[in-house]
C-alpha cells in the first residue's frame, strides 16, 4: 500500500494522460463535492465535456469555483490532465492567492493501457499520436512540479500502485484545535529573563533549575499550558537564559511558542546570512559567544521548527506575533508566515523612520479571539475581539500575560529600562466604539454566532438600513429585538383555528416536559433598557422602544416613563439584589389603543363600522322582501348571522381600547428581564423572570399590571386540563389568548440540543376574527385556514430568537458597538422575509 499524505487543505492537481484512471481515482478517494472535473465544466458552459472550444471557459468557471471553496476553507481537487505548464501554473496561482498549498498526484500508467482504456470510450475521438503527445509531456512534468510551487508531489507508476495508494489527511502544523488549555498567554519577553521568571511565579509556576541553577522548565500545578507570542531575544540582559527556559518549557511539553521578527532574523545571522546588527541583535549575539556551540545549535534549530501561527481551543483562540487577519487563520503561505512575523505596513514611516503599521485589528471581525505582541503598547487594549500584549517590559514597561479563557491581564514591572525605545510607546487607537461603518450591515452578509448562522440577503438589509437610519432609537442604546413569535399548530378540535392541545404537544414532541402558559397581554411590546441614574450613565438613562427600534411615544412622555421604571426598580431592591446598574426588560404596553389608535381606527374600527351600518339595513330590506312572501329565509339566516359576526369582530377590538392621557390610563407589562450590566439573564427559568415582575408590580401596581400565569407539567393530564380550561375563560371574557413557553427559559433548547421556540402562541376563538376577518369561523373558511403553512413563520421566529439570544450575550460582554449592532440590525432585516402577516 502507498500511503499520500495530502494536507487537510489543500488544492490537489491530478497530473495523467487521457485514460490514467484520473476520475476513477477521485471517485475512490474523494467526496464527489470536493471534485472539480474539466470535463464536467466543459459541458457546464457547452453542454459537451469533449468541446474543446469551450476549455478557455470551462477552466474560468472551474478556477472560480475552485478559489470560492478554497476561500471557505474546503479540500479542492482539480481533475484535468493538468500537463500544460500554464495549466499548473494558473492551479499554483489559485492556491497561492488564498493561502493553501497546492499538491500534485501523478498517475503514470502505459501507454498502452490509456490507449485500450480511450478506445473504450465512445466520447474520445482522438488518435493515438495525440495520446503520445500527452505522455511525451508527462516525462516532462516529472521535474518541473516541485520548481512551479507545488509543494507535495506523488507519483503513482503502473496500475497497481494506483489502485493499491490510500489517502492520508495531515494537520497543518498551525492548527492545533485539540489544545483547549487553559493557557497564559506571555507578551514579548525581549531577553528579559528576570522578568519573565517573575511573571511566571506570579502566574503559579513552579520553576525547575540544573545543576548550574538557571531556569531549565516550568511546570503549573493546575496543568495551564504557556503559549509564548515571539521576540523571545535581543535588546535583553539575558536573552540564552530566556531561550533556555522557553525552550525546555516547549520541549517538556508545558508551553508551546510562535516566532517573532526577532527570532527570524536572528535565524538567518546564525545561518551565515549577511545580516545587519541592528534592533538588539549585536547583543544577543554577544550574549551567545559565551554559550557552547551545541546550545547554539539547539537554539538554531528550536528557531527554525517554530510554527508562524497557531489555532486553539477548537479555532476560538488564534496566537500570532504580530497578529493575523481571518482570512489568514489556519493557512500557510509565505504571506500568511510574513503577516504573522512583521503585521502589515502602510508604505510610510513615521518621524522617528520606523515602518506605521496598517491597523489592522480596527477591520477585524473574525470570531476567533486573537493575541499578539509585536508591537510595544503602554496598556493592553481589547480591539474588536483582539489584544496586543506587548507591553514594552525591555523599554521599561511591564510583562504581560493573558489568562485564557479567564481573559484575565498579569503584568510585573520591568526591573529597569534595558534598551531605550526609538519611538515612546502609544497606544494604536481603536475605532471609537460609538462609530459605526455602513459596511458593517449593507449588502448580503454571512453572520456566525453561538447560536447558529444567517445569511441577511441584501434587500433585506437595505429594508433594516431604511427603518435604522430614519426612525430607530440612537444604535447604542438599541441592544436587543424580540422576535416574532409562531403560532401553535392548527387546531383539529371543532371550531378552533389554534387550541392549547396543540401547544401543549408541540413542547412535548420537542421533549418538553413542563411549560408556564403566560397570559397574552393586548397591546404593544414594549423594550425597557433602564439605568440607574437618569444620566450620565453609558445608555444616557435608558430608552423604551417598539419591537421594531423605534422610540416609543417619543420625549417627554419616554423619560417619564423610564423614570416610573427606575422607580419601581429601586422600590424593588433589584438594583443592589442583581448587581447591576441597568436593566433591560421585555413588556407589554397595555392598552393596545395608547399606541395603536390609528391602526385601529383605519383597519379594525372602518370595517366594524361599515358592517354595523350596512347589515341592519339588510335585514330590514330583507324582512320586508318575506312579507311579500318571497323566498329570502336562507339569505336572511345567512345576513343575521353575518350581523352576529360583524358584532363580535367589534367587541373584540373593542376590549383593547381605553381612554389615555399621556401616560395616564397606560400600564406596562413586564414579563422578563433579560439582561444587566455585564450579564445575561437568558439561563434563568421563567419562574424566576416572573417573580421579579410580580416585585414590580408590587412596587407600582397602578402603573404595572401583572402577569397571570399557569405552570403545567406536560405529563400531569389534570393539569394540562385546567391549564386549558383557564385559556378558555380567559379568551370567553375578552382575553387574546395565551403565550406557551418551556419553563426553563429562553436558552431552553430540545432533547436534541437545538433552540427551542421561546414561546408559541395560542389565540382566542373570537380575537382571531380582528385577525381572519368577521367570518372566519365558517365551516369552508376555517377548512381553508386550517391549510395555512406554518413552517417558514417558525423557522423566521427560530432565527431571530438565535440571533437575540447573541445580542444579549454581546450586550452582557460589553462587546464593541459594531458586534451588538450587526446583531440586532440582523433581527430587523429578518422581519423583511415574506411570511403571511396573520400567522
Amino acid at each position: 500500500m502507498t500511503t499520500l499524505d495530502i494536507p487537510e487543505l489543500a488544492l490537489v492537481a491530478l497530473v495523467g494522460v487521457s485514460g490514467s484512471g484520473k476520475s476513477t481515482f477521485a471517485r475512490r478517494h474523494f467526496l464527489p463535492s470536493q471534485v472539480l472535473s474539466s470535463d464536467m465544466f466543459r459541458a457546464m458552459v457547452a453542454d459537451d465535456e469533449n468541446d474543446q472550444s469551450a476549455s478557455a471557459d470551462a477552466f474560468e468557471a472551474l478556477h472560480h469555483i475552485a478559489a470560492t471553496r478554497l476561500r471557505r476553507g474546503r479540500l479542492t481537487v482539480v481533475d484535468a490532465t493538468n500537463l500544460q505548464s500554464h495549466a499548473r501554473a494558473a492551479l499554483v496561482r489559485v492556491a497561492r492567492e488564498h493561502d493553501v498549498l497546492p499538491v500534485a498526484i501523478v498517475l503514470d500508467v502505459p501507454e498502452a493501457l490509456a490507449w485500450d482504456r480511450t478506445q473504450g470510450r465512445a466520447d474520445r475521438t482522438f488518435g493515438r499520436q495525440v495520446l503520445t503527445r500527452m505522455q511525451r509531456d508527462l516525462r516532462r512534468t516529472y521535474g518541473l512540479l516541485a520548481r512551479e510551487g507545488f509543494r507535495k508531489v506523488h507519483v503513482l507508476r503502473g496500475v497497481e500502485e494506483i489502485e493499491a495508494a490510500e489517502i492520508r489527511y495531515e494537520k497543518l502544523f498551525n492548527d492545533r484545535r485539540e489544545l483547549t488549555g487553559p493557557f497564559d498567554i506571555v507578551g514579548d519577553v525581549h531577553g528579559c529573563r528576570e522578568e519573565l521568571e517573575a511573571l511566571l511565579l506570579r502566574l503559579g509556576w513552579s520553576l525547575r533549575r540544573d545543576d548550574a541553577g538557571r531556569p531549565v522548565d516550568a511546570v503549573h500545578p493546575a496543568g495551564r499550558t504557556a503559549v509564548f507570542v515571539g521576540d523571545l531575544v535581543d535588546r535583553g540582559p539575558d536573552s540564552p537564559g530566556v531561550l533556555r527556559l522557553v525552550m525546555g518549557m516547549v520541549a517538556a511539553g508545558h508551553a508551546i511558542c510562535v516566532p517573532g521578527n526577532h527570532e527570524q532574523k536572528l535565524l538567518r545571522k546564525l545561518r551565515g546570512r549577511d545580516v545587519r546588527l541592528t534592533h538588539g541583535l549585536a547583543e544577543t549575539m554577544a550574549q551567545l559567544e559565551a554559550e557552547p556551540a551545541e546550545f547554539v545549535a539547539e537554539v538554531s534549530a528550536f528557531v527554525d521548527g517554530l510554527v508562524s501561527h497557531f489555532v486553539l481551543d477548537g479555532g476560538r483562540l488564534v496566537v500570532a506575533h504580530a497578529g493575523l487577519k481571518e482570512a489568514y487563520q489556519g493557512r500557510a503561505s509565505g504571506r500568511v508566515r510574513a503577516f504573522a512575523l512583521f503585521g502589515e505596513t502602510t508604505g510610510e514611516t513615521d518621524e522617528y523612520g520606523l515602518p506605521v503599521r496598517y491597523p489592522w485589528a480596527r477591520d477585524y471581525r473574525g470570531s476567533a479571539m486573537v493575541v499578539y505582541g509585536h508591537t510595544p503598547t503602554p496598556e493592553p487594549e481589547w480591539v474588536n475581539n483582539t489584544i496586543c500584549i506587548d507591553t514594552g517590559c525591555v523599554f521599561g514597561g511591564r510583562l504581560t500575560a493573558l489568562r485564557y479563557p479567564e481573559k484575565e491581564l498579569v503584568a510585573v514591572p520591568a526591573v529597569k529600562e534595558w534598551y531605550a525605545p526609538v519611538r515612546p510607546l502609544v497606544s494604536v487607537p481603536a475605532r471609537p466604539d460609538t462609530v459605526l461603518d455602513l459596511t458593517d450591515v449593507t449588502g448580503r452578509r454571512h453572520l456566525e454566532h453561538a447560536y447558529g448562522t444567517l445569511t441577511v440577503p441584501a434587500e433585506n438589509a437595505a429594508a433594516a438600513l431604511e427603518v435604522m437610519s430614519r426612525f430607530a432609537v440612537d444604535p447604542g442604546r438599541l441592544v436587543w429585538l424580540p422576535p416574532t413569535m409562531a403560532p401553535c399548530s392548527t387546531s383539529t378540535v371543532e371550531g378552533f383555528l389554534e387550541h392549547p392541545a396543540q401547544a401543549f404537544e408541540d413542547y412535548r414532541a420537542a421533549g418538553v416536559d413542563r411549560v408556564v402558559c403566560e397570559e397574552k397581554h393586548m397591546g404593544s411590546r414594549a423594550v425597557v433598557l433602564v439605568e440607574r441614574e437618569p444620566t450620565g450613565g453609558p445608555f444616557g438613562g435608558g430608552v423604551v422602544h417598539t419591537r421594531t427600534g423605534r422610540p416609543f411615544f417619543g420625549a417627554p412622555l419616554d423619560e417619564q416613563l423610564l423614570a416610573r421604571v427606575r422607580a419601581a426598580v429601586t422600590a424593588a431592591g433589584l438594583w443592589a439584589e442583581l448587581g447591576t446598574d441597568a436593566l433591560l426588560l421585555d413588556c407589554e404596553l397595555l392598552p393596545w389603543s395608547a399606541k395603536a389608535g390609528g391602526l385601529i381606527r383605519e383597519q379594525y374600527a372602518s370595517v366594524g363600522a361599515a358592517g354595523r351600518a350596512a347589515l341592519p339595513a339588510v335585514l330590514a330590506t330583507l324582512d320586508a322582501a318575506a312579507t311579500r312572501g318571497l323566498p329570502v329565509d336562507g339569505l336572511r339566516e345567512r345576513m343575521a348571522a353575518r350581523r352576529a359576526e360583524v358584532d363580535g369582530y367589534s367587541t373584540a377590538y373593542r376590549a383593547y381600547v381605553a381612554p389615555t392621557d399621556g401616560l395616564r390610563g397606560v400600564t406596562l407589562a413586564p414579563f422578563a428581564v433579560l439582561a444587566g450590566a455585564g450579564v445575561s439573564f437568558a439561563d434563568r427559568d421563567h419562574g424566576w423572570h416572573l417573580d421579579l415582575a410580580d416585585r414590580l408590580c408590587a412596587a407600582d401596581p397602578e402603573f404595572f399590571t401583572p402577569t397571570r400565569r399557569q405552570v403545567v407539567d406536560l405529563a400531569d393530564a389534570a393539569a394540562v386540563a385546567a391549564a386549558t380550561d383557564w385559556w378558555l375563560e380567559l379568551t370567553s371574557a375578552g382575553g387574546e389568548g395565551m403565550v406557551v413557553k418551556p419553563y426553563a427559559g429562553l436558552a431552553a433548547r430540545s432533547a436534541r440540543g437545538s433552540l427551542l421556540q421561546p414561546g408559541i402562541k395560542c389565540r382566542g376563538r373570537e380575537y382571531l376574527r380582528i385577525i381572519y376577518g368577521p367570518g372566519y369561523t365558517a365551516p369552508d373558511q376555517l377548512a381553508a385556514l386550517r391549510r395555512r403553512s406554518l413552517g417558514r413563520k417558525r423557522g423566521l421566529a427560530l432565527r431571530e430568537h438565535a440571533l437575540g439570544l447573541a445580542a444579549l450575550d454581546a450586550f452582557a460582554d460589553n462587546a464593541p458597538l459594531w458586534r451588538r449592532h450587526e446583531l440586532v440590525f440582523a433581527i430587523l432585516a429578518c422581519e423583511s422575509e415574506p411570511v403571511d402577516p396573520r400567522l
